[in-house]
């Protein structure tokens, strides 16, 4: 097997968490175990292909770990791996990032951020 070559060490973590979903996949799993369904609940616009195949990646990759429980019917999980865990640091200051952009572009976040359990703090913050 040929050693594959980067420019720069950014390119190898984009290669694994870089697309539109995989970040956002990895930062609803900060918040705990998340069946197949409960991340499509989470991210309505993914298409359940998508996110099947973003899900596998981020395996193959060693970032998440897939639990299957033996059971009927069927039961599978994704949670953070240890080495998921590792890229905590880089989701927050990702998370951190956006909100200032949305700030700075938008004027606040209240309008333009769904209601979930990531925004939780900034929701508070308005109340």
């Amino acid at each position: 097997m040929q050693k594959k070559k980067y420019n720069i060490s950014v390119e190898a973590t984009l290669e694994v968490i870089g697309g539109k979903w995989k970040c956002v996949i990895l930062c609803h799993l900060t918040h705990g175990k998340k069946r197949t369904s409960e991340l499509k609940r989470l991210m309505p616009d993914i298409t359940q292909k998508m996110l099947t195949q973003q899900l596998r990646e981020l395996e193959a990759d060693g970032v998440i770990n897939r639990i299957v429980y033996q059971q009927i019917p069927p039961k599978v999980e994704y949670e953070l791996s240890e080495y998921g865990w590792s890229l905590q640091g880089i989701l927050d200051s990702l998370c951190a990032w956006g909100e200032k952009h949305i700030k700075k572009v938008y004027g606040n976040t209240y309008d333009v951020l769904e209601e979930n359990e990531l925004n939780k703090h900034l929701m508070e913050e308005r109340q």
